[in-house]
């Protein structure tokens, strides 16, 4: 049986500030480059920013970067972070 691997995503903390302004730590693994990774994403007006998912910034693979912007979207436009 062949094994598939796939991105990891978890939520470790999230914090929202007066300016309206939300910052939310994670940690998972790009399953493209076998590596585990850590940082922090700040969301302004309901977008996402970071040197984590940034293009040209981040460690992380183009395929990966999606996943984590597709997937804290989600959870934000689903109002799991308030």
């Amino acid at each position: 049986m062949q094994e598939i691997n796939q991105h990891i995503l978890n939520v470790i903390d999230f914090m929202n500030t007066d300016h309206k302004t939300l910052f939310v730590k994670v940690m998972g693994y790009d399953a493209n480059l076998g590596k585990e990774f850590s940082g922090e994403i700040k969301f302004l007006n309901g977008m996402p920013f970071g040197d984590l998912i940034h293009p040209k910034r981040s460690i992380l693979s183009p395929d990966c970067i999606r996943y984590i912007r597709e997937n804290l979207l989600s959870k934000y436009n689903a109002g799991k972070f308030t």
